[in-house]
Formats: C-alpha cells, sequence, structure tokens
C-alpha cells in the first residue's frame, strides 16, 4: 500500500482522511484515489502539518 506513513500518521493521531480532504480543499474520494500513488515530499510534508494541526482544533 502506497503512503503508508501518512495513512499511519493520521491513524495514531485520530485524525480521519476525509478531514485531510477537507483541510486540502478536496473530496475524501479524490483524496484517497490521490493516496494510491507515493506522493511527493514536498506533498507528504504538508499533510503531515495537517495531520499535527486537526486534533488541536477539535
Amino acid at each position: 500500500m502506497k503512503n503508508m506513513d501518512i495513512r499511519l500518521a493520521a491513524a495514531s493521531s485520530g485524525v480521519k482522511l476525509w478531514q485531510i480532504a477537507d483541510a486540502l480543499g478536496m473530496t475524501d474520494g479524490n483524496f484517497s484515489r490521490k493516496l494510491r500513488k507515493e506522493l511527493p515530499q514536498e506533498e507528504k510534508a504538508k499533510i503531515f502539518a495537517i495531520i499535527e494541526k486537526i486534533p488541536m482544533e477539535g
């Protein structure tokens, strides 16, 4: 499975993939399809920042 680091970071933080998609301004279906191919490091860094931020908001 691709982007396991993103998936594991989200799961361990209690963040759902749909929450990340919402923060990126896309649907959860589009985000899930995006995760099918390994993402570049710059994009992963943006997603990891979102994963860190979401639990603080809720």
